[in-house]
């Protein structure tokens, strides 16, 4: 398949020889997003600067064998975004037991998690304002340790606006808990340091991390603290004053004012150099500040980690006949 607004190529194979596509999505502003069905990956985000010079504004590759390396990439994380205290979680007064990947703990949907996986891929019809590609998997009953076979889909929508839409979608048989997310690193300058580009948060509070990440229960007021992005802040002006585990980088989950069914602006980055903006809109709980990467930041739309096991945290539990929904939009502008 192809066309100017969306093409379809062979991106290379798997091991077992699974073949991966890549699809290139373009708006009429010449805004570009390359995508991938391994991982459900985004390898590009192209957008223009103030002089209307383009640059891929991720960290992505151009080739199958970086990300089966493990390289830092866009993909979707899943079952479970986040940490899940002693790989342990109760539903209904039934414990489940997950993979352990973290110490003693699960991280980021286990070892084969959805980023490592080959999803079926559907490019959807082109519309005026609009172009998109849906990802499916089926993730069976017990993988991981997770209960209940979950029928995800990622649908990404590149729109006029310069908007990368991301709707997330996922039915199970069984109760059982679901915390989508993307792990894109951003720069907005392209590569280089980015320590210098603004952020702010529409954040009042963050999740309290203990031992090995784990979250205490409490929330915190970000004011009078590193984690204070109220009104624009460099990247990296306070992330020395961070104590251990993180000591000098971000690794922090904000709650975000007004979250809730509907959408809102959880982050603002611009870059001063470029021009280049990006806001994140979501309908999620939290937003997960990660800086460790010094070449890309991430932004990470989700659920509090750890939320099954704080009852008072927002309940990551999706039952039969109730599909979870989520929506992320990515924005670029410039100023």
């Amino acid at each position: 398949m192809s066309g100017e607004r969306l093409e379809e190529h062979s991106y290379g194979e798997m091991p077992d020889a699974t073949p991966v596509q890549q699809f290139v999505l373009r708006n009429n502003n010449g805004m570009t997003v390359k995508l991938i069905n391994y991982g459900a990956t985004i390898t590009e985000i192209s957008v223009p600067d103030k002089v209307g010079n383009h640059t891929n504004v991720i960290l992505g590759s151009d080739t199958l064998a970086d990300y089966l390396k493990r390289f830092p990439s866009a993909s979707v994380i899943g079952r479970h975004a986040g940490r899940i205290k002693d790989a342990k979680f109760s539903i209904d007064g039934k414990e489940y037991s997950v993979t352990k990947n973290a110490g003693p703990n699960h991280l980021h949907g286990g070892r084969r998690n959805f980023s490592k996986i080959v999803w079926e891929a559907k490019p959807l019809p082109v519309k005026k304002d609009q172009v998109s590609v849906q990802f499916s998997y089926v993730s069976v009953d017990g993988e991981e340790g997770f209960p209940g076979e979950l029928t995800t889909t990622v649908t990404y929508t590149l729109t006029g606006k310069n908007e990368l839409q991301i709707h997330y979608k996922a039915r199970t048989d069984k109760p059982t808990i679901v915390n989508l997310t993307n792990h894109a690193y951003f720069n907005l300058s392209g590569d280089g340091d980015y320590s210098k580009h603004e952020l702010r948060i529409n954040s009042e509070s963050y999740v309290v991390a203990g031992d090995r990440m784990i979250p205490t229960g409490k929330l915190a007021p970000v004011e009078g603290t590193p984690m204070d992005f109220r009104n624009y802040s460099p990247i990296g002006s306070r992330a020395a004053e961070l104590t251990e585990p993180t000591k000098g980088y971000y690794d922090h989950t904000f709650v975000i004012n007004g979250s809730g069914k509907e959408l809102v602006l959880a982050a603002r980055v611009r870059d001063p150099y470029s021009g280049r903006v990006m806001e994140v809109h979501t309908d999620q709980p939290g937003v997960q500040l990660f800086t460790r990467n010094k070449l890309g930041y991430c932004l990470e739309t989700q659920n509090f980690p750890d939320s099954i096991n704080h009852p008072h945290f927002p309940s990551p539990i999706v039952r039969p006949g109730i599909a979870f929904k989520s929506t992320t939009v990515y924005k670029f502008l410039v100023e």
